[in-house]
């Protein structure tokens, strides 16, 4: 009886320590797939993933419904595809900067090429975290000889603001009315679900000066020395941004 009541006690621990082994490779398999993951993000887009993660966990499932109609709006409309791309010859154009002043592209162009990038306004937390590391890469592309430009449909006001609190030292401007966001073919109307609830929630009307409800990609162009674009970042959803380090290899090949 005491041998018999020892197996059982052996057969027992065996089985618990099977199952506590099998556990801890789930949980390593588990760490390990979540490490693989986080790498396979770029520095850009691992921010942001952690950004996409505390938003969907406190939205209601109305609301991501809205906001996932509104994503997929932006990509049946067309817009990806007639949107400069390219080999597309960039639209020259003047707008003033966060301190008023006029900065033209060409412009700039003569000192070297420059990298375009649209953000839909300081009240976005994709696009604040996105000009924050653009900011820490700052000194990687004036390495390479690039001038960073950022261009809003929000109103002077609000985009030197956004500009201050992020300590921003490359150029932001003014786009107001969308206007040369229309002539690269970036700008989209939001629908209404969206659009009620930026207005609700921040006073979209308010950052843009006008109530047309349009907003653009979170566009993203490399345009050389002679105008011509080298590199087009365009996703219809806008929390998706072109990573500083794909940016820097295009410029390195335009050398």
């Amino acid at each position: 009886m005491l041998k018999k009541n020892l197996s059982i006690l052996i057969m027992v621990a065996t089985i618990a320590i099977s199952c506590e082994t099998k556990e801890k490779k789930q949980k390593s398999s588990t760490k390990e797939t979540e490490m693989e993951t986080t790498k396979e993000l770029g520095e850009l887009d691992a921010l942001l993933e952690v950004r996409r993660k505390a938003s969907d966990a406190k939205s209601s499932d109305e609301k991501k419904k809205i906001y996932a109609e509104g994503i997929e709006d932006v990509k049946n409309s067309g817009i990806l595809d007639k949107a400069l791309n390219v080999g597309d010859k960039a639209p020259n154009f003047t707008l003033n900067n966060a301190l008023n002043k006029p900065v033209s592209l060409y412009d700039e162009l003569k000192n070297g090429p420059v990298v375009l990038t649209w953000y839909r306004g300081g009240w976005c937390p994709y696009c604040n975290i996105t000009l924050h590391n653009l900011q820490d890469r700052l000194p990687d592309f004036q390495k390479e000889g690039a001038t960073l430009m950022a261009l809003t449909p929000e109103v002077p006001d609000k985009s030197l603001s956004t500009s201050e609190k992020h300590e921003l030292e490359f150029t932001v401007l003014s786009d107001v009315n969308n206007v040369v966001g229309k002539e690269y073919g970036v700008v989209f109307e939001l629908l209404s679900g969206v659009a009620t609830i930026y207005e609700k929630g921040f006073g979209l009307s308010e950052f843009n000066g006008n109530s047309d409800n349009e907003l653009p990609l979170a566009a993203t162009y490399i345009i050389d020395k002679s105008g011509i674009i080298k590199y087009a970042f365009l996703d219809a959803d806008y929390r998706k941004r072109a990573e500083p380090d794909e940016l820097l290899k295009v410029l390195k090949n335009l050398k």
